[in-house]
Protein backbone atom coordinates (compact mmCIF):
# COMPACT_ATOMS: atom_id res chain seq x y z
CA UNK A 1 0.00 0.00 0.00
CA UNK A 2 2.86 2.40 0.67
CA UNK A 3 3.99 2.00 -2.95
CA UNK A 4 0.57 3.21 -4.10
CA UNK A 5 0.81 6.23 -1.82
CA UNK A 6 4.31 7.09 -3.01
CA UNK A 7 3.26 6.66 -6.64
CA UNK A 8 0.22 8.89 -6.18
CA UNK A 9 2.46 11.56 -4.63
CA UNK A 10 4.98 11.35 -7.49
CA UNK A 11 2.45 11.69 -10.30
CA UNK A 12 1.40 15.28 -9.52
CA UNK A 13 5.06 16.19 -9.07
CA UNK A 14 5.98 14.63 -12.42
CA UNK A 15 3.02 16.32 -14.07
CA UNK A 16 4.05 19.65 -12.56
CA UNK A 17 7.63 19.15 -13.81
CA UNK A 18 6.40 18.25 -17.30
CA UNK A 19 4.20 21.33 -17.40
CA UNK A 20 7.07 23.56 -16.26
CA UNK A 21 9.39 22.00 -18.86
CA UNK A 22 6.80 22.59 -21.57
CA UNK A 23 6.32 26.20 -20.50
CA UNK A 24 10.07 26.78 -20.57
CA UNK A 25 10.29 25.18 -24.00
CA UNK A 26 7.48 27.41 -25.29
CA UNK A 27 9.22 30.49 -23.88
CA UNK A 28 12.49 29.50 -25.59
CA UNK A 29 10.69 28.84 -28.87
CA UNK A 30 8.89 32.18 -28.64
CA UNK A 31 12.20 33.97 -28.03
CA UNK A 32 13.74 32.17 -31.02
CA UNK A 33 10.80 33.27 -33.18
CA UNK A 34 11.20 36.88 -32.01
CA UNK A 35 14.90 36.75 -32.90
CA UNK A 36 14.15 35.23 -36.31
CA UNK A 37 11.51 37.90 -36.97
CA UNK A 38 14.01 40.60 -36.00
CA UNK A 39 16.64 39.22 -38.36
CA UNK A 40 14.06 39.03 -41.14
CA UNK A 41 13.07 42.67 -40.57
CA UNK A 42 16.72 43.72 -40.74
CA UNK A 43 17.28 41.72 -43.94
CA UNK A 44 14.12 43.21 -45.50
CA UNK A 45 15.23 46.73 -44.53
CA UNK A 46 18.70 46.07 -45.98
CA UNK A 47 17.18 44.99 -49.29
CA UNK A 48 14.98 48.09 -49.34
CA UNK A 49 18.03 50.29 -48.74
CA UNK A 50 19.91 48.50 -51.52
CA UNK A 51 17.01 49.04 -53.94
CA UNK A 52 16.72 52.71 -52.92
CA UNK A 53 20.46 53.18 -53.43
CA UNK A 54 20.23 51.57 -56.85
CA UNK A 55 17.33 53.85 -57.84
CA UNK A 56 19.27 56.87 -56.61
CA UNK A 57 22.38 55.80 -58.52
CA UNK A 58 20.36 55.36 -61.72
CA UNK A 59 18.69 58.74 -61.24
CA UNK A 60 22.03 60.45 -60.67
CA UNK A 61 23.53 58.75 -63.74
CA UNK A 62 20.65 60.02 -65.88
CA UNK A 63 21.35 63.60 -64.79
CA UNK A 64 25.02 63.49 -65.79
Amino acid sequence: MSIGIIHSLEVPHLSHDLINDRIQTLHREAEEQRLIAGVQRVERARRQVQRANERLRRALNRQV
